[in-house]
């Protein structure tokens, strides 16, 4: 498989979004660094090849922070993972911006409330962030929680989803 990477400028700093020849996003992320966004993929699901250029999604992601934050839920992503990861990350793409669930929502979402450890986990594997939106999830208690790409970018998420919603 050959890959596009681009880098664009956002509110939030350098967003870089790896996507197949296809146009399907595999890996993206708040950073430059074009070896964070690889190694956020397992290692069978690299590219081959990596060619700098125009990503299809890079206009979503822009009309996102422009503020059509549903700009993001047309591009297609490709993820692979086990059952249970590729059904949590088709339901992360269902929560609405402006309307977070707490871990313990999401894994009820996922048929299993109790599950709140494979919930967590199916958010940190996810390598297409923002297109596939982990950030929409937070601790029971209501606070940020983790994020791959800094606490800060996932506030400013939040918050910018929040004055939209």
């Amino acid at each position: 498989m050959n890959a596009i990477i681009q880098t664009i400028d956002t509110a939030d700093g350098a967003f870089t979004i790896l996507a197949d020849d296809r146009q399907r996003v595999l890996s993206s992320g708040w950073t430059e660094d074009q070896e964070a966004i690889l190694n956020r993929l397992a290692a069978g699901a690299r590219p081959e090849s990596i060619v700098e250029g125009e990503t299809e999604a890079a206009a979503s992601a822009l009309a996102y922070y422009a503020g059509d934050l549903e700009a993001i839920d047309a591009v297609t992503v490709a993820q692979s993972g086990t059952p249970l990861q590729l059904s949590g990350w088709a339901a992360l793409r269902s929560i609405a911006p402006g309307e977070p669930l707490t871990y313990t929502s999401f894994a009820a979402r996922l048929g299993n409330p109790r599950a709140v450890r494979a919930a967590a986990s199916i958010c940190a594997r996810n390598a297409p962030a923002l297109f596939v939106p982990c950030h929409r999830v937070l601790r029971t208690d209501g606070t940020l929680g983790g994020f791959a790409w800094g606490l800060g970018v996932k506030e400013r998420l939040l918050a910018r989803e929040a004055v939209a919603a």
